[in-house]
């Protein structure tokens, strides 16, 4: 199963380009990868355009987002993680509760038309 969701970032260059460089290759927390990895994420992508990100997931079945963010919390380091990318993130109006990412709603799949 394929989640999408999205965001937006501090509208500051600077600070994009700072938030880019944190998740290059080898600038994500070892355990950060581990705990995405764990809470049955298979794959994941970051996309951007100006300020607005929008996040691919394909998850394991099962998949539970509740559960992911509370062993996401009681995780130090995902925690500190989770805070630092918090100083480059800006939660869209309409986000749930306490949410920085939005889930998207799937309007179309070709798939599902011959």
């Amino acid at each position: 199963m394929i989640r999408v969701l999205t965001l937006d970032l501090v509208d500051d260059a600077a600070a994009i380009a700072e938030y880019e460089r944190w998740h290059k290759p080898g600038n994500v927390p070892a355990p950060v990868l581990a705990a995405i990895r764990a809470g049955g994420v298979e794959e994941m992508q970051i996309f951007r355009l100006r300020n607005r990100l929008v996040m691919t997931m394909t998850v394991a079945p099962g998949f539970d987002p509740a559960g992911k963010a509370q062993a996401d919390a009681a995780d130090p380091e995902v925690a500190a993680w989770e805070a630092r990318m918090g100083e480059f993130q800006r939660a869209l109006p309409d986000a749930p509760d306490g949410s920085r990412w939005t889930p998207m709603t799937p309007i179309f799949a070709l798939s599902d038309h011959p």
